[in-house]
């Protein structure tokens, strides 16, 4: 365990998977609160509240788990480091047209969920490199170590990028056999990892009773763009879960089925880790 984030590994490592919860963080820096706007249920409302927990028994399945500390109000490690919004950072370059950055959501983003703005102002360009120095590398760098790793000891790595969705969002999203999903993969449509990878990762959570769907309206972000790299043996998928199944959004409190759903993802889970071992053992033959 560090400061910046919390890497819980197995006793018995067999599994090929990363398991990456880069959105749950909830420590606030006193002086980041002090400077926002908003109070401090507001502030975190574009937190994956509870996401490290649900995947908690990723070690027990013989998989890691990586888990920041950093809120994404504060930093946003799903985003290239280089995503610097002039309008909330002094100093900054503009950069040619960024989506992202034109709504609000850089590395250092301006506003949180339903658009609120996060603070009145800018801050200093080396404010803003500092976060990026003493939170978002070294969390880069631990994740990349661990990716490396699985590649040299299992011939190939898979990170599961875990992430919550707002209910809402799922307006947007399409119809699967008449409902709307639970849970969202993305793997940006087909480019961070093999199609096997997807197909059995949608039939897990089918078999656990999810409503599944695939790319739309969430393909995954820039953890999965940029660790996926199947033709060198990395894949990287990302998945959405519908907040509503197992907390209160309002109140950014765990429901009264979270237990449950905690109890469901945690076989998914053990089934995600064994993705790769098959494929492994025969390579090994």
């Amino acid at each position: 365990m560090s400061d910046i984030y919390t890497l819980n590994s197995p006793q018995n490592p067999h599994s090929c998977v990363v398991f990456n919860s880069p959105h749950s963080g909830s420590n606030y820096p006193a002086d980041f609160l002090a400077s926002s706007e908003l109070d401090s249920l507001a502030i975190r409302s574009s937190e994956d509240a509870f996401v490290n927990e649900l995947f908690r028994d990723a070690p027990k399945h013989g998989a890691h788990l990586l888990s920041a500390h950093a809120p994404r109000a504060f930093i946003d490690l799903n985003r290239d480091a280089n995503e610097l919004d002039p309008a909330i950072v002094r100093g900054a370059k503009r950069a040619p047209a960024n989506p992202r950055i034109a709504a609000g959501l850089g590395v250092i983003p301006r506003i949180v969920g339903n658009g609120q703005v996060i603070r009145t102002g800018k801050i200093s360009l080396e404010e803003a490199k500092s976060r990026i120095a003493n939170y978002y590398a070294p969390y880069h760098n631990c994740l990349r170590n661990l990716i490396d790793l699985q590649r040299s000891v299992h011939g190939m790595a898979l990170l599961v990028d875990c992430h919550s969705m707002p209910q809402k969002s799922l307006d947007a999203a399409p119809l699967v056999h008449g409902k709307k999903p639970d849970i969202i993969l993305g793997d940006r449509f087909g480019a961070s990892c093999d199609r096997w990878i997807m197909d059995s990762a949608t039939q897990i959570f089918t078999a656990a009773g999810f409503v599944v769907a695939r790319n739309a309206p969430f393909s995954g972000g820039y953890i999965t763009q940029h660790y996926g790299r199947p033709a060198k043996g990395m894949h990287a998928f990302q998945i959405e879960i519908n907040r509503a199944l197992y907390m209160d959004e309002v109140r950014i409190e765990r429901a009264e089925a979270f237990d449950e759903i905690c109890a469901t993802l945690s076989e998914v889970t053990c089934q995600l880790a064994q993705i790769g071992t098959t494929v492994n053992a025969l390579a090994a033959e």
